[in-house]
């Protein structure tokens, strides 16, 4: 690797840990604010929460228009204004206390994040190797738990004096400044790969759409209504879903970095199938616990697992032509958000018949995935055997 390379790499770094720690506190600080905004504000139920959700992975499912905006715009600058948007989306989101209003705010929020995500996903397969790129996510991932856990000790001190209107403004212009302060910035090198800019899909690629498309339903659930279920079952505050968000994001800084360790040691198939195997177990636990200890745990294993993820991308960055990431990552992000847009209307109707049955259908999704994985090895060997 030349130096200017190596001190490209280190530009890229340091712009997307910039841009992930605005990504975090944007979506944890929405995360924490909003079920007890739309049920003790907005006044909202179930069904009202699952539309929403849906709504809010709309943009996740048009990830694909990523490939086209690159026609026009690097990625990087993709990347800032994803982070503006965002910034916008959640800084506003107090100013229109009304169902309809709070659809708006969601999405164009929404837009920002996932067109965010699939730049940073890109960038770093791109920029990072193979057994560099799961130790940058794992990083990056343990960056978004410390920006998390400043955010929610700033919500539960702030929600005392604050309206949830004052707090959502805050917040946003705080995103807003770090957003405009990347714009300015210009990390890219040209010894970086020449991407695609058209729409990539191949056979070989199948079980990386397919885990894509099974990680976004099953993340759905986990997001939808793992928190729904705490305000609205049990009764967790504000302050008492700051807390576990906070003692979540103190785990995730910690155990990151070794996630994304185990994935280079073990490999994607050993991680992912740790991932799974848990999974079936928590989410059948969802439906039966009766305790409020008992959710709350549930919820930080849970929360956990959710970092194992990376490893599906990592697996494609071993089986993909390198020319394939960008396009590819835009791809897999609007497979992901197929069951995404789905799911939550799907399970906000099934919610109001029986809320243990969303949680049913993610045990049997993740004994799904848990099946599929296994074929990882194999894949990865094909994908040798073919540079050879």
């Amino acid at each position: 690797m030349t130096n200017s390379t190596k001190l490209s790499n280190r530009s890229m770094y340091h712009f997307l840990m910039a841009l992930t720690i605005s990504s975090s506190l944007g979506l944890q600080a929405w995360r924490t604010l909003f079920d007890n905004f739309a049920v003790k504000v907005v006044g909202l139920d179930g069904s009202h929460i699952g539309v929403i959700q849906s709504l809010r992975e709309i943009p996740g499912f048009m990830a694909l228009l990523v490939i086209f905006i690159m026609l026009l715009l690097k990625e990087h600058r993709i990347s800032s204004l994803s982070i503006i948007t965002l910034a916008i989306g959640m800084g506003i989101t107090g100013l229109f206390p009304s169902y309809l209003g709070l659809i708006g705010t969601t999405v164009l929020m929404s837009l920002g994040y996932h067109y965010y995500e699939t730049t940073f996903q890109s960038l770093t397969l791109q920029y990072f190797d193979k057994k560099t790129s799961p130790l940058i996510f794992g990083r990056m991932r343990s960056l978004g738990a410390a920006s998390n856990i400043a955010v929610g000790g700033l919500i539960f001190i702030l929600a005392s004096y604050l309206t949830f209107t004052q707090m959502y403004l805050a917040i946003g212009v705080l995103i807003l400044t770090i957003g405009l302060w990347s714009f300015t910035q210009n990390p890219t090198s040209p010894n970086i790969v020449t991407q695609r800019k058209r729409m990539i899909v191949r056979k070989r690629y199948w079980l990386y759409y397919f885990l894509t498309f099974m990680a976004g339903a099953r993340r759905q659930i986990f997001v939808a209504f793992a928190v729904f279920l705490l305000v609205k079952k049990f009764e967790f505050s504000v302050q008492e879903i700051t807390i576990l968000f906070v003692v979540n994001n103190v785990i995730n800084y910690f155990l990151s970095p070794m996630i994304g360790k185990a994935v280079v040691r073990f490999g994607e198939r050993k991680v992912l199938s740790i991932e799974y195997f848990s999974l079936i177990f928590v989410f059948l636990a969802y439906a039966v616990v009766e305790t409020k200890l008992l959710v709350a745990l549930l919820y930080i294993a849970d929360h956990i697992f959710f970092n194992f993820a990376m490893a599906i991308r990592t697996f494609f960055q071993k089986i993909g032509d390198p020319r394939d990431i960008a396009p590819s990552m835009a791809v897999g992000f609007t497979i992901n958000h197929i069951g995404a847009v789905i799911f939550p209307v799907v399970g906000g109707l099934l919610w109001m018949i029986d809320y243990r049955i969303p949680f049913v259908v993610g045990a049997v999704l993740s004994l799904i995935s848990l099946s599929a994985v296994q074929l990882i090895t194999g894949q990865i060997r094909r994908a040798v055997g073919r540079e050879d």
